[in-house]
């Protein structure tokens, strides 16, 4: 009899041989096994009495709590998806995602509770909201129903090409898109995780990636199949992460470039709590080997880099160590650390490929675009046929994402197709920054690219031409853009220009703006 591939296979092993064992460490919280999994039921079952049904969304905005942990577990066991919105954005990005996706519960921390009531006529599918912590007037509170909720739900027959979340991600519209993973997307992927990097119960995974971030890249799954611990981090800073990686006994962890860079750069005498041996995973935007030298050299610990996409599960290669690295020197490692690596066993066929789909020869030069199809690949995008059809091409899940392969079949990203723009892991749509700047009276242009930084990875650079007599200072423009939209799309620099480059049909010439913008007249 063949059993559907699903995370909730990972759910009743662990039941089972882990049950006394330590789950969720969130602050002073501590549940084994038996008490998270009793959480989740009673969650599923309160779900169910509240009217969500088989392939309802169930949306959630929140940090890395273990409420936000729950939803991972109590939404599928019922045949619900489960919706984990970025709690970064803005109020009206609340609600385009929560209508768009027709969620008809969502449940809040009670950081944003007030964000979202102030969005709430904008949802008109949602029937339910709920308060994950505290209370509210008009919201349900999520500890009192758990509290006073028999765990007895009624679990549905769920196929592996069913949906278990959607998770939205910016691409490069204005508009954010809903990646459809199902139940076999994410098995494979925690199954892939676990082949190329053992973990076990012994293992304590702190939560520095954010949850909502691609299923926090399924080890919201991966670290419950095997019995390990969730050490939840509701708010990334620098001397929490140690303390926690002392006293909670920290062995693995993942991590955006930006926070790699803050813990390389954290004062000296929180370094004594740095943990030797500790494991992480890093992704987002391609780390500096000086940065991967730094943490391996000084804090003996072990970086492993991953590559992917949302729509991709999400990752579809890892910088695999072979035996003959360990005779480099660290310098040397930590230059080959710096690739995005080989597939996973488990993602599927990868290629570089010519605009012509020819597959570039593996001489670390010759620059092609890469694609991916297998298990790993989305159902699609939610209610968006058009740029589903425009993503997945020829049986290949286009990735924008630029790069060679070196003699030893090791991809390596030199560049991006596309105009999105990775900073500190976060996907931002330099077409919708434009937008917003347009919107300043001020401004009749503005081109928007991704620029080094020393801490972010890549940040936004925006080059804008004003209207004729008018003023305006990099300040303004800057607070203009934070008061329109999340905070961490707000452009680092401002360069005022006299005019945009562009071709003879008026299309702007990223590539010269990007190149430091030389022979430009600025204003």
């Amino acid at each position: 009899m063949e059993i559907p591939l699903s995370p909730l296979e990972f759910t009743r092993r662990t039941r089972r041989l882990y049950r006394d064992r330590e789950a969720v460490v969130d602050g002073d919280l501590r549940l084994t096994y038996e008490q998270f999994f009793d959480r989740c039921d009673r969650w599923a079952a309160a779900l169910q009495r509240l009217g969500v049904k088989q392939g309802d969304r169930v949306a959630y905005i929140a940090p890395n709590t273990h409420s936000q942990l729950e939803s991972f577990y109590a939404v599928p066991q019922i045949g619900a998806i489960v919706v984990p919105v970025n709690y970064r954005l803005t109020a009206d990005d609340f609600a385009y995602i929560v209508t768009h996706s027709g969620a008809r519960v969502v449940c809040v921390h009670s950081d944003y509770l007030d964000m979202v009531d102030k969005v709430r006529a904008q949802m008109p599918t949602v029937e339910q909201f709920v308060a994950l912590e505290g209370e509210k007037e008009g919201w349900l509170n999520y500890e009192a129903i758990i509290a006073n909720t028999s765990p007895s739900y009624v679990p549905p027959t769920i196929t592996e090409s069913d949906l278990i979340s959607i998770n939205y991600t910016s691409g490069t519209t204005a508009k954010p898109k809903g990646v459809m993973m199902t139940h076999r997307n994410t098995y494979l992927n925690t199954v892939g995780t676990l082949v190329h990097h053992h973990l076990g119960p012994e293992d304590r995974y702190l939560w520095t990636l954010p949850m909502f971030h691609a299923n926090g890249w399924t080890f919201v799954w991966t670290m419950t199949a095997v019995g390990g611990t969730h050490v939840c981090l509701r708010k990334v800073d620098v001397a929490t992460i140690f303390e926690l990686m002392e006293r909670e006994r920290i062995s693995m962890f993942c991590a955006a470039p930006t926070v790699l860079i803050s813990i390389a750069n954290a004062p000296a005498e929180l370094h004594k709590h740095a943990r030797p041996g500790v494991r992480l995973f890093t992704a987002g935007a391609p780390p500096a080997a000086a940065t991967i030298e730094r943490i391996e050299g000084e804090f003996g610990w072990e970086i492993t880099q991953v590559y992917g996409l949302t729509e991709t599960s999400p990752f579809i290669t890892i910088c695999e160590p072979r035996p003959e690295h360990a005779a480099l020197s660290l310098a040397e490692r930590a230059k080959l650390k710096a690739r995005q690596g080989v597939e996973l066993i488990t993602s599927g066929d990868l290629r570089v490929v010519d605009p012509e789909g020819v597959e570039v020869p593996h001489d670390g030069e010759t620059v092609g675009e890469i694609v991916v199809r297998g298990n790993a690949v989305m159902k699609g995008y939610y209610n968006d046929p058009e740029a589903t059809a425009k993503a997945i091409r020829g049986g290949y899940f286009r990735t924008g994402d630029a790069a060679v392969v070196h003699p030893d079949g090791y991809a390596e990203i030199r560049d991006r197709l596309k105009d999105v723009i990775i900073s500190g892991g976060e996907n931002i749509s330099s077409v919708e920054v434009e937008g917003v700047l347009l919107r300043h009276p001020a401004v009749q242009e503005a081109a928007v690219v991704g620029m080094p930084h020393e801490r972010w990875g890549e940040s936004p650079h925006a080059f804008v031409v004003l209207r004729p007599g008018a003023t305006a200072t990099e300040a303004e423009m800057m607070q203009f853009v934070r008061d329109n939209m999340a905070s961490f799309k707000v452009p680092k620099w401002v360069t005022f220009l006299h005019e945009l480059p562009k071709t003879a049909t008026g299309k702007i010439q990223k590539f010269v703006l990007r190149g430091g913008g030389s022979g430009i007249s600025r204003q």
